[in-house]
């Protein structure tokens, strides 16, 4: 057995002939992503690339929501866990010289990498999806939503312009993109469908099943064949200016730290937090 399958924050399996898959498994916290729980997605991802038998890889999540975004409750910092992976450097510098090398390797430099694989990857997405657990969607290709699913990015409220890797106005359309962003509202699986941002959207008891098959089906087919035609449209996307849009996002996203920095001396706005919470009980009266 591979060392690095010994995971704690993902499961990495093998459920069909040329299919891979990865499991968040921290659903008592909704499957908030600490470094360890980044790490270990690189790590089985890499296990998957180079594994020769699979052609597909699938990523889901145990429990009620998909992600609930950046874990943060985690103190761990880059280079306690394991080396780094990207070699940006500067992590140990204070303020925000280090925290910026921090999100280039973990947040930006990962869904990049991932992004770029060669393999297709599917993702199956049920629950609610915030801000960072949609880093852990929008890299990759193909999405499967349940019907319960929900997408979010609310960090305006923190004083910021939106997650890492910032692809918004690629994934939704730049309206939408504005209001998802502006109010914080969600938004659900079947507006996500027609954006085009979700591919199939199915009852929640057949989101394992109706992504499996899916993969299996992609999975009979050529390796080369799904690796070309991955990198085709990846490469329409860049002729787009798709990473030129990304890293100018990025810079500002630092920009917002910094200012948090220098007005409440942490990296969000705290009352940014609250706000979110009184808008999320909001709406959870409202579905009742």
């Amino acid at each position: 057995m591979d060392d690095r399958l010994a995971f704690e924050d993902i499961r990495y399996d093998r459920p069909a002939a040329r299919v891979a898959r990865i499991t968040l498994a921290r659903p008592d916290k909704h499957n908030a992503q600490g470094l360890r729980m980044l790490y270990e997605i690189n790590d089985a991802l890499d296990i998957a690339m180079e594994d020769d038998d699979v052609n597909v890889v699938i990523v889901a999540a145990d429990g009620k929501n998909f992600s609930s975004g950046h874990d943060l409750s985690d103190r761990s910092r880059i280079g306690d866990l394991r080396l780094p992976v990207l070699g940006f450097g500067g992590y140990r510098h204070p303020g925000p010289q280090g925290h910026m090398s921090r999100e280039q390797e973990v947040y930006l430099g990962f869904c990049w990498r991932w992004r770029n694989l060669p393999k297709p990857i599917i993702v199956a997405v049920q629950g609610k999806a915030i801000a960072g657990g949609l880093m852990l969607i929008w890299p990759f290709d193909l999405i499967i939503a349940a019907d319960d699913a929900e997408f979010s990015d609310p960090v305006v409220a923190f004083g910021m312009n939106g997650h890492e890797f910032f692809v918004h106005a690629f994934e939704l359309g730049h309206r939408k993109a504005k209001q998802m962003l502006l109010t914080g509202e969600p938004i659900r699986a079947e507006e996500a469908k027609a954006l085009g941002m979700v591919n199939e959207v199915v009852p929640r008891a057949e989101l394992e099943g109706f992504t499996l098959a899916m993969a299996e089906k992609i999975a009979s087919r050529p390796a080369i064949g799904l690796k070309t035609a991955k990198m085709s449209v990846n490469q329409s996307m860049d002729a787009q200016g798709l990473w030129n849009a990304i890293q100018s996002a990025f810079n500002l996203h630092q920009f917002g730290h910094a200012n948090n920095y220098a007005l409440h001396g942490q990296l969000v706005d705290p009352a940014g937090l609250e706000t979110i919470r009184r808008e999320a009980r909001a709406s959870r009266k409202d579905e009742a």
